[in-house]
């Protein structure tokens, strides 16, 4: 009897290409998979990792003895840490290593280095906004001119001044 041939799936789900893209950039950082860059925010925690980032995975160098035998040596990850962090970071390192390791299956952690700078979103820093439009302050001026306190009017002008050039930009 004739059947006709199956027919093939030709869709598949975004996730199995995007292993593919990003393995080879991380595999330039050490990482010989994505598991702890895709989830530093379960191994460490929501505090850590809103202060952390991993960075790379340092491999120590392999000796001429290359034994089967041997045990490789463990790694060493270089993170990345807000300051004020270093230190907290560098208390739990032994229970980061910890998580690490048992997240892998096998050690291939040994220690953590750490580098003090910016993380990920808290590298851009928002743009501080320009100078007020003369006239939105003449306005915010004129709103506020029945406030006593010389201090609190100022404060209320430059505020309206900003509501009033964000609200005629729009218009």
């Amino acid at each position: 009897m004739w059947s006709p041939r199956p027919k093939k799936v030709w869709s598949r789900p975004l996730a199995d290409f995007v292993g593919k893209a990003i393995d080879p950039v991380l595999a330039k950082q050490g990482f010989g998979e994505t598991d702890i860059i895709m989830h530093w925010r379960e191994i460490v925690g929501e505090r850590l990792a809103a202060a952390s980032e991993p960075v790379r995975l340092q491999w120590p160098p392999r000796g001429r003895d290359k034994s089967p035998d041997k045990a490789p040596q463990p790694a060493t990850l270089i993170v990345r840490v807000e300051s004020g962090f270093g230190l907290e970071l560098q208390h739990l390192a032994p229970l980061v290593i910890e998580r690490i390791n048992a997240r892998l299956g096998w050690r291939c952690l040994g220690k953590l280095s750490f580098r003090q700078g910016p993380i990920g979103l808290a590298a851009k820093r928002p743009q501080r906004p320009g100078p007020a439009d003369p006239v939105a302050v003449r306005k915010a001026a004129a709103e506020t001119a029945g406030v006593e306190d010389e201090a609190l009017r100022a404060a209320l002008t430059r505020l309206g001044s900003r509501v009033f050039t964000k609200s005629r930009a729009k218009t």
